[in-house]
């Protein structure tokens, strides 16, 4: 004899809601869509089903088994498949009142609400607005520091006539006659379990709850309508390309007072034509005459912020070299200091020179130069 009680892990004298508590953690456990033991889940559910019901659990405590008409749930409105039931010797097909039959079309369907949440929640979701992404492109010196950017979208915004209501301003919104203005009706489902309860979305209003007098003439009961909206944003400092900045609420609006979408902004950083960002640092290349890197120098070299800084070249530098400002790169995203700036140093060698470069040079070279 199977202990039904051992099975969901409760003691004979648990209460009603503890077995029913037991139940969804383990139905959750190893339900076979969520990779658990199809075998475990259906002993799972043959143990609810006796325990969860006060008659058939009188029986099982009485006689370590449950009659009607041989099986747990009986012959009523079952088709197909037949499984025997508390009858431990039964081979193959079930004897006439050994055994009950059953359908699997909707078994899928029994335990949606454990798996995808509430039909409330799915309602709202159904509601809410759809959310947009745009991609904005800045140049590298808006990097810097904080910018406000002007985003124009055109998009789903709340009905200004019936403010998102969806019936025309001064007709009556009613409550659904049908659920009783909670937006959702019962199905009676029959399966192998029993009987189950499902809960869906009300057909008569679509699961609103409510039903308008009068649809918005605007809107046409939607209570949203497509315009254009202009989106302030703040781009902070830091920013780099493909990084994504969320906007709370300014996606499209949601049907019927639904909750809005965000808006989701994609940075693009335009190439410069003078620094390459690595991460927050910059890089820049600067020619140097073979006289000054063989002699070294004090040069000038542009920043990302407009204002020049002097370099100090030192005697004997060679081509590639890098010379590195700190704190003159890009802003990190933290706010918390800045990346740096580094200057590659390239050894210019002119094309065309003049005869007294050709004749100093030639005696540099008489000198081993």
């Amino acid at each position: 004899m199977k202990d039904y009680y051992n099975i969901l892990g409760v003691n004979k004298d648990a209460s009603p809601e503890d077995i029913k508590k037991a139940y969804r953690k383990l139905a959750h456990k190893y339900h076979p869509d969520k990779g658990g033991d199809e075998q475990k889940f259906k002993e799972i559910n043959e143990a609810y089903q006796v325990l969860s019901d006060s008659s058939k659990r009188g029986q099982y405590d009485r006689f370590g088994n449950v009659f009607e008409g041989g099986a747990p749930g009986g012959e009523q409105g079952f088709g197909g498949f037949r499984w025997a039931w508390g009858n431990p010797g039964a081979q193959g097909d079930a004897e006439e009142g050994a055994g009950f039959s059953f359908d699997f079309q909707d078994i899928g369907d029994i335990f949606d609400e454990f798996f995808t949440g509430s039909q409330t929640e799915r309602r709202q979701e159904t509601k809410r607005g759809r959310d947009i992404e745009v991609e904005l492109e800045i140049p590298l010196e808006a990097t810097l520091r904080q910018t406000e950017e002007h985003i124009h979208l055109t998009k789903f915004t709340t009905c200004t006539r019936c403010q998102g209501v969806g019936a025309e301003p001064g007709t009556k919104v009613s409550e659904c006659f049908a659920c009783r203005g909670t937006g959702e009706v019962q199905q009676i489902k029959r399966t192998i379990f029993g009987s189950f309860t499902r809960v869906g979305v009300c057909p008569e209003c679509a699961g609103e709850g409510m039903r308008p007098g009068k649809p918005c003439n605007v809107c046409k009961g939607e209570g949203r309508v497509k315009a254009e909206e202009v989106v302030n944003v703040n781009i902070p400092a830091g920013v780099d390309s493909n990084q994504i900045l969320r906007v709370e609420g300014k996606g499209d609006a949601g049907r019927k007072k639904g909750k809005a979408g965000d808006l989701y902004i994609r940075i693009a950083v335009k190439k410069h034509s003078l620094f390459t960002r690595k991460g927050d640092d910059l890089y820049m290349k600067k020619g140097l005459s073979f006289s000054q890197a063989a002699l070294g120098d004090e040069i000038e070299v542009p920043t990302l912020e407009g204002a020049p800084v002097l370099l100090t070249v030192l005697p004997g530098t060679e081509s590639g070299e890098l010379l590195r400002v700190k704190g003159k790169g890009i802003p990190h995203f933290s706010g918390l200091g800045r990346g740096d700036m580094y200057t590659q140093l390239n050894i210019d060698t002119p094309k065309k020179l003049s005869r007294r470069q050709k004749e100093l040079l030639e005696e540099l070279k008489g000198e081993g130069l």
